[in-house]
């Protein structure tokens, strides 16, 4: 009886090293897949926009045929004006313009915050430069990044190297300031290609419109109707939303003649092959707001109805 005891003794314990052993070889192997997933989150890139500093191409900017525009050339002030990118990882939503004494700077309001400091130059002399020359940006009211830098001349390829805050390391990128969205006060006049020059008789026609500005959420219907008389052309424009309740074109406020499913408005188009500035109020913030916007008119594209 004794020994059927003792027999029964050793099986129990055996049964329960057994049991207890399992039980922390699943916690080792549950620790051991938890610190593995750890470690993989902490290899891989915390945003898509890490990764895409290195995968996104480069995109086509300016125009064919341009011709640099010196501060010479423009009178004295302030101006809003349009900033070609060639990276969609370097978006400038607001750019101002500053011409004073024969020398330009502009202010550049970013879309992000991805970007410490920018240099006028290379990515490569921006690796080998002084401190002291790289710009640093400031904080608007918005809570935005503005970077000031020089600009040398509008209409030309400008490089700037723009240094990453996740990877620590300076990007190349190409910017030219576009002559052609500056106001008629700023003293540079260009209005493109006009009806006359074009050969337009009178009669309707399509072409292609490029719409720029504003948060770039926004856009118009592509081909425009357009009207020739008289040498005049006008513009059938279509928003994207019905939330416009007024353009303004060359100083003057043009109302929308529909905006039942788009705000539809009819302007004059004061010329082709240029970026026509333009104004337009949406009312689909909390408070109306006016936005600059530019409207291109590709006169290749140009078809008779």
């Amino acid at each position: 009886m004794k020994i059927k005891r003792t027999i029964l003794a050793v099986f129990l314990s055996a049964a329960l090293l057994s049991s207890l052993s399992g039980c922390g070889s699943s916690d080792t192997s549950s620790s051991a897949d938890s610190s593995s997933a750890q470690t993989q989150a902490e290899t891989q890139p915390e945003t898509q926009e890490e990764t895409q500093h290195e995968t996104v191409p480069p995109e086509e900017i300016g125009f064919d045929g341009m011709t640099p525009v010196t501060a010479d050339e423009l009178s004295d002030g302030e101006y809003p004006i349009t900033v070609d990118s060639s990276s969609s990882m370097f978006k400038i939503t607001e750019c101002t313009l500053a011409v004073s004494n024969g020398s330009m700077t502009a202010k550049m309001t970013m879309s992000g915050k991805g970007y410490e400091y920018l240099y006028m130059g290379t990515e490569e002399a921006a690796a080998s430069a002084d401190e002291n020359d790289f710009i640093k940006y400031e904080e608007n009211a918005d809570g935005a990044q503005v970077f000031t830098v020089p600009v040398e001349a509008l209409n030309k390829e400008i490089d700037c190297a723009a240094f990453s805050k996740k990877k620590q390391q300076w990007y190349g990128r190409t910017l030219v300031f576009r002559a052609d969205s500056l106001p008629d006060d700023a003293g540079f006049s260009n209005n493109g290609t006009s009806a006359s020059e074009l050969g337009l008789e009178d009669g309707e026609y399509t072409a292609d419109v490029k719409l720029e500005g504003g948060s770039g959420r926004a856009s118009v219907s592509s081909p425009a109707k357009l009207t020739v008389k008289d040498g005049n052309v006008t513009a059938k424009i279509i928003w994207s939303s019905n939330k416009y309740d007024y353009m303004i074109v060359g100083g003057e406020k043009y109302l929308p003649v529909s905006t039942d499913e788009n705000s539809v408005f009819e302007i004059p188009v004061s010329g082709f092959d240029f970026m026509m500035p333009v104004k337009a109020d949406t009312t689909a913030m909390s408070t109306p707001h006016e936005i600059e916007y530019t409207l291109y008119f590709d006169s290749a594209s140009i078809e008779k109805k």
